[in-house]
């Protein structure tokens, strides 16, 4: 069988780059307004197809240039596999996220008494998910979320309560208000690619000699997001536990 050309080997980059180009533009097409969410997922998952195809073109090309011991075709070809990985990976991991994850958007640490937003909740005017948490919520987050707990620490809740502040900094949340006296803060956390908005309120309250966190993470957009706001809560805990 005739070898792959050297520009034939190469058609699996260009391919490649086309792919995690569509990864690219979804989060930030979408962000500008300039997609509708569900037309942005589907030009990330166009992305993983075309990534895919860069994959099996790759591999390919680059088994005939390396059994011919064409080394540049056969690097070429292998660098296209490589960046469909790219385009692949994150598209793949997304979607076994979402596959896995229960679809709720409202999680807490206290399913009897959950942490209520005070200066947010102006904020949410015209949000898909409402702060009234339907019963079936507290069934879906045992069953999906068991871990999720509040913490306990040793120490007086002032200084429990400056900590969380510094947590929250650190995590790159935005804080929109903070009521030592009350123990709440209330914050929102942007992502980065999408710009999903996700609004946080950390409750800390006198226990016993210590103080005792809550915390619970709602989406503004009713959608599944893949275990993220349990995830948030987890990080949250993690760091001001770890401090």
């Amino acid at each position: 069988m005739k070898p792959p050309s050297t520009r034939l080997s190469a058609l699996p980059v260009g391919v490649a780059l086309i792919g995690f180009l569509l990864l690219a533009v979804a989060g930030p097409a979408y962000r500008l307004g300039l997609l509708a969410l569900e037309t942005a997922y589907g030009v990330m998952r166009w992305g993983a197809y075309v990534g895919a195809a860069a994959i099996i073109a790759g591999l390919i090309l680059g088994t005939l240039a390396y059994r011919q011991k064409k080394g540049l075709a056969t690097t070429l070809a292998l660098t296209g596999v490589v960046l469909g990985l790219v385009a692949v990976i994150p598209t793949y991991a997304w979607q076994r996220r979402l596959r896995t994850a229960p679809p709720i958007q409202d999680l807490t640490t206290d399913l009897d008494n959950p942490p209520a937003f005070v200066a947010i909740a102006p904020l949410r005017t015209g949000a898909d998910v409402a702060l009234d948490r339907a019963p079936l919520l507290v069934t879906q987050q045992r069953d999906g979320y068991p871990d999720l707990a509040p913490v306990t620490l040793s120490l007086p809740p002032d200084r429990v309560f400056n900590r969380a502040l510094d947590v929250i900094q650190r995590l790159g949340w935005e804080t929109v208000d903070s009521d030592q006296a009350a123990g709440r803060i209330e914050a929102t956390d942007t992502s980065a690619w999408f710009g999903f908005k996700d609004d946080v309120v950390v409750r800390v309250t006198p226990w016993g000699t210590g103080a005792r966190v809550d915390v619970r993470s709602v989406s503004r957009l009713r959608r599944n997001d893949g275990g993220e706001g349990a995830q948030r809560i987890r990080d949250f805990l993690d760091a001001l536990q770890a401090d």
